[in-house]
């Protein structure tokens, strides 16, 4: 009651009532509905998870996830473009740094093949669905291009740079070789292979492929001073 004897007035909300209290982690709801389909999509797959599913994962009704995301497609777009933009961002902003390319290239790595293998769920999987490829994801096969044309222009640049020549005669390495081993890495996941520190190992890898010889401390440390750097690309 008021001072005055009338009722007080109900506190204010916004938006549609939950089901259940909060059961997923996330800042935002919105951030839960991503965390729940990223789950169903990896375990059940994308075809056979519906947005009620998707809902009742999170403890919303299925009407209040219209508020946040009007398709499918559009969580799955939203999940994939996640894989990726990160480490967009963090090979724009290694253009024009001092460092060698072999240092900017393990950096790289090194950041993007933990963005895949330490994530909650292993949404790289999703890479080679077919209802992927649909132009629907045009925007994540646009960044999925530039960060594989970062990949090159690195790569490149560190057999450029003095690399040893291959000991096999006549075999020249495809600048590509590096973006496709970091993208074995949900498989290596799926199948419960690798090591904890297997983004390190891969970046490690990635350019002594190329035909890197140095000093791997150095290079390590350097890495690791510029994956600081650059900050959070997220």
């Amino acid at each position: 009651m008021t001072a005055g004897g009338h009722p007080a007035a109900a506190p204010v909300t916004c938006g549609r009532p939950r089901s259940q209290e909060r059961r997923r982690p996330g800042a935002t709801a919105r951030d839960e509905v991503l965390d729940a389909a990223a789950e169903l999509f990896t375990t059940l797959g994308v075809a056979a998870t519906s947005t009620r599913q998707i809902a009742e994962s999170v403890g919303v009704r299925q009407a209040s996830l219209y508020h946040h995301f009007r398709t499918k497609d559009e969580i799955l777009a939203t999940l994939l473009d996640a894989t990726v933009a990160p480490s967009v961002t963090a090979a724009r902003r290694l253009c024009g740094r001092p460092e060698p390319p072999a240092v900017l290239l393990h950096a790289l790595v090194w950041l993007d093949a933990r963005l895949l293998w330490d994530s909650p769920h292993n949404l790289g999987i999703l890479y080679l669905l077919p209802e992927v490829r649909d132009r629907r994801f045009g925007g994540f096969h646009r960044r999925r291009a530039e960060l594989r044309a970062a990949y090159r222009d690195l790569a490149e640049r560190v057999a450029a740079a003095g690399a040893t020549p291959s000991s096999v005669p006549d075999v020249v390495i495809d600048p590509d070789v590096v973006f496709r081993l970091v993208e074995t890495l949900p498989n290596l996941r799926m199948d419960g292979l690798g090591e904890p520190d297997q983004p390190r190992r891969t970046a490690d890898l990635a350019v002594h492929v190329l035909g890197w010889r140095g000093d791997w401390p150095q290079l390590r440390s350097e890495s690791a001073t510029v994956s600081a750097a650059l900050g959070d690309c997220r």
